[in-house]
């Protein structure tokens, strides 16, 4: 039987999965870039390597279009029956099949974006800003929303967890292929152009193909400062003002660009990439005092480049845009200081006073970045003042398009990103400061931990001193249990100050995880704001307060189920509590990317929290490929932060607030009994006495925790006999590599049966945004399970009843899920989605079955060997990265 072609394998596939044809642009993308791959396995590959990844690829389609165990079986034998050294060839072989995939994905995204922009036929603007402000104006008055958006904020963080499977140097050549693949879309048909970007094309896969996947060591925290930084220089500093721009426009109308803006900088950045040192040994005092100087010298480099850009666009004549006189004392002020760089510039600027002025603020910024005292601004807010005062004279003079054009949205990058780019925050475990105190307070000698723990506040302190008051400040307490462990946060801070440092200015954040302490959180905060520290700085901050919720380790507590609905109880016991405590809330989430960790869509996720939760207000934790995915392409990036901004803001209107608590109160029954029945599920598989090896013999969990993802260990510390100290990444991706999910969705078929209505059950899914929230997310990640390849990782242990348990949870729960939603396929209804999974599918079953017989082998050899056989593991952490790629997601 002939092979198909891989159009021909990607046309069958998606068409037997979801009768959804794949667009004609993306088939050409995805023809194009397999093509190409194809050729470089011909032409730099070892010989049979082609025809290799073919037998497989093929056999591999067939059997999941025929589904028959035969063709299945098939498939695992041609994997199995390469050598390790042609299984390794053919693992990078669909990894990258998988990374241009990918890329054809989100090219094809990317090209819908800017097709429809902006056009009311193709664009569906109801989950916009703009069109979020004019609802909730419908509902409060224009007065009120204005109001409201004057207080939005959105405020992602970039954590370093070690989620992202991809080394950089692969993401920075898939950015390469993104931009040549513009090129290509650009160039004319048969074109000498088309030909050029073509051959371009070719080499940058061939560098794919010849660069090493895996990365040879860990990253250092300064490395995954680095990697994100780099998404601000490539992407955020320009889409956050172009997302603030476009809103705008929509709500001015024929006033946009000559009015000031209505619309505020509402997106703020947080990172605890350098920050975090929650069981990262890594991440000491020094590296946070780097992590802020490296952001600091991003975010003036740019703000010089930008003020220097549109200075030399400023050619308005004095004649007909006089300057202020404010702007010319500005002038004569900064010509003092700095003589021989006003000289210059006059000299090529005699008559263009705004110019002028605003090219010499680019010499101070610049100043500012080499820490040139004499010229040097302060801080951030006195380049606010002197672009304002450009922006006043510039209106004044009847220049307002240049005054509320691109100096508009330098402006909003001032008050975006300051001079520190991004607001730097500190974690910590509560038992290292309660370790730290005890010492401390005994007297004596100072361990080598206490004191790192001390210089930490000093960090703190030297960075508000040199970046500003917002470049840190916030604090983290995890596993925050009572108003003692924030307290210790402050006495400790006072222990660092003792020997005359200066004392830095606090915000400590409490982190509720296990399902225990978000049940107790209202409690330990009304005791926590009694505090002295607490109370003078609510006072300072007029009554502001943040609060963490942990999501992954609450999930891997009692189960998803029982932690989303005690996340949901949390939220509304603390948002009732805030509100009659006079507090400003934030509440903090932090969420994963993956769905046992609080992932999936953002927006549809706020508009499912309980009323007083959100107000305007929405903060949360962004990792690994989550942050690659969501912001490091700008159309993307813009349409992600839109639709967000857009929930957040609505949350707040009453119509949506009296939907989520009439549901929560109509449907309080069956969420009683999800959380009894579920979490009891939950625990008869996971403290079932020998869990914890089991799951780390049928899954390769210690083998992910020697793949280099990031500087922070797997584990905090305990054997595989105990899963407390198991970190929530390695638990929710070692299932998601087995083709399980487990994270995601066990105890729900178990939870929806204990209801047993279902004619109610799809009554509480069409009105009960929390559930059908829960449902749709459970339906994505049940989509990329596979019973046959869970079934072959199942049987790598020798414990049949834990494995029948998982077997039948699994089929009870799809069973269920698919009678709520009403459809035969699980995502029936999300057809883009669905057809990204289908298509992936196979490819992702044949690194699957490469990875199965690496781990196989692994096994074999016994918990007595003295180190794994290097050929195999490599074979197994390829396929890991690999299905990585396919899956799109890891922790």
């Amino acid at each position: 039987m002939r092979e198909p072609t891989p159009t021909e394998a990607l046309t069958l596939v998606g068409r037997h999965a979801s009768g959804d044809a794949i667009p004609e642009r993306m088939h050409a993308d995805v023809r194009l870039l397999g093509e190409l791959l194809g050729q470089v396995l011909r032409e730099s590959g070892s010989d049979g390597l082609f025809d290799d990844v073919e037998r497989l690829r093929g056999a591999t389609i067939r059997a999941r279009v025929e589904g028959t165990p035969d063709a299945f079986a098939q498939a695992e034998q041609i994997a199995d029956g390469f050598s390790v050294t042609r299984a390794d060839e053919v693992a990078r072989a669909f990894t990258c099949y998988f990374h241009l995939a990918n890329l054809a994905e989100e090219h094809q995204r990317v090209r819908a974006l800017r097709e429809r922009d902006g056009r009311p036929d193709r664009e569906d603007a109801g989950d916009s800003l703009a069109a979020a402000y004019l609802r909730l104006a419908a509902e409060v008055g224009d007065e009120q929303a204005r109001a409201r958006l004057k207080d939005l904020r959105f405020h992602p963080v970039f954590t370093a967890h070690p989620t992202e499977a991809r080394r950089k140097a692969v993401a920075s050549s898939i950015r390469r292929l993104a931009a040549l693949l513009d090129a290509h879309d650009a160039a004319i048909p048969e074109g000498a152009e088309r030909r050029r970007a073509r051959r371009r094309l070719l080499e940058e896969v061939d560098t794919l193909w010849r660069t090493a996947p895996l990365r040879p060591h860990k990253p250092a925290p300064v490395d995954e400062v680095s990697a994100v930084t780099a998404v601000f220089d490539e992407t955020l500093f320009t889409a956050v003002p172009h997302v603030y721009r476009r809103a705008d426009d929509a709500l001015q109308g024929a006033d946009a660009g000559r009015a000031a803006p209505v619309v505020p900088p509402f997106v703020r950045l947080g990172t605890w990439v350098g920050g975090d040192r929650d069981g990262n040994p890594f991440v000491t005092a020094s590296v946070t005092r780097q992590a802020a100087a490296i952001a600091s010298e991003h975010a003036l480099r740019a703000l010089e480049a930008a003020t220097a850009r549109i200075g030399r666009t400023l050619t308005l004549d004095a004649d007909d845009t006089p300057a202020s006189d404010a702007v010319r004392a500005l002038w004569r002020r900064y010509r003092d200081a700095d003589q021989s760089g006003a000289d210059e510039i006059a000299q090529h600027s005699p008559d263009e006073p705004h110019r002028r002025l605003v090219l010499l603020i680019a010499r101070k910024l610049a100043a500012t970045r080499t820490r040139n005292a004499d010229l040097a601004y302060g801080d951030a807010d006195e380049l606010l003042a002197d672009l304002r005062a450009v922006q006043e004279s510039l209106a004044a003079a009847g220049a307002v398009r240049a005054a509320y054009g691109h100096l508009q949205q330098l402006i909003w990058q001032v008050e975006s990103y300051g001079f520190h780019l991004a607001e730097l925050e500190v974690r910590q475990h509560s038992a290292v400061h309660a370790k730290a105190l005890a010492e401390l307070d005994a007297g004596g000698e100072r361990s080598a931990q206490t004191e790192e723990v001390l210089e930490v506040f000093r960090a703190i302190a030297h960075i508000q001193s040199r970046y500003g008051m917002r470049a840190a400040g916030r604090y983290i307490v995890s596993f925050t249990r009572s108003a003692a462990d924030l307290a210790a946060v402050h006495r400790l801070a006072e222990y660092a100050a003792a020997d005359g440092a200066p004392a830095p200015v606090l915000d400590v954040i409490p982190l509720f995880e296990t399902f225990a302490d978000l049940q107790a959180a209202p409690e330990a905060l009304a005791e926590t704001i009694t505090l002295p520290a607490f109370a003078a700085r609510l006072r300072e901050t007029g009554n502001r307060l943040e609060v963490m919720l942990g999501y992954s380790d609450s999930s891997k507590d009692v189960g998803p189920v029982a932690a989303t609905l005690a996340l949901y109880e949390a939220q509304e016991r603390i948002g009732a509590w805030a509100q009659s405590a006079g507090i400003t809330l934030t509440l903090f989430h932090g969420r994963g990317g993956a769905l046992g960790r609080g992932g999936g869509p953002a927006n549809s996720a706020i508009l499912a929290q309980p009323p007083h939760s959100v107000d305007g207000r929405f903060k949360l934790t962004e990792q690994g490929e989550v942050i690659f995915a969501r912001y490091g392409e700008p159309a993307i990036a813009m349409r992600h932060i839109d639709q967000v901004a857009a929930a957040t803001l609505l949350a707040w209107a009453p119509s949506v607030q009296q939907r989520n608590s009439r549901a929560a109160e109509r449907f309080a029954d069956i969420a009683e009994a999800m959380d009894a029945s579920s979490r009891a599920r939950f625990f008869e598989l996971v403290h079932a006495p020998g869990f914890a090896p089991w799951f780390a013999t049928v899954t390769p969990m210690e083998e992910i925790g020697r793949l280099a993802l990031g500087s922070r260990p797997a584990r905090r510390g305990l054997s595989v006999e105990s899963l407390e100290d198991l970190r929530a990444i390695p638990w929710v991706f070692s299932w998601a590599q087995a083709r399980i999910n487990l994270a995601g969705w066990f105890g729900l078929g178990t939870a929806l049966q204990a209801v047993g209505d279902l004619a109610r059950l799809q009554d509480a899914y069409a009105h009960w945004p929390l559930l059908h929230t829960m449902i749709d997310n459970v339906a994505m990640g049940l989509a990329k399970t596979d019973d046959r390849i869970a079934e072959r990782y199942l049987s790598l242990g020798d414990r049949d009843d834990l494995a029948a348990l998982v077997r039948d949870e699994l089929a009870l729960t799809r069973d269920w899920v698919t009678r709520i939603k009403g459809v035969g396929d699980l995502l029936a209804d999300k057809p883009i989605l669905q057809r990204a999974v289908n298509l992936r599918s196979p490819y992702v079953d044949a690194l699957s079955l490469l990875q199965l017989r690496a781990l196989r082998a692994l096994r074999a050899q016994g918990p007595d060997a003295p180190e794994p056989d290097p050929d195999q593991e490599r074979l197994l952490l390829l396929a890991v990265s690999g299905v990585a790629a396919g899956l799109q997601n890891t922790g």
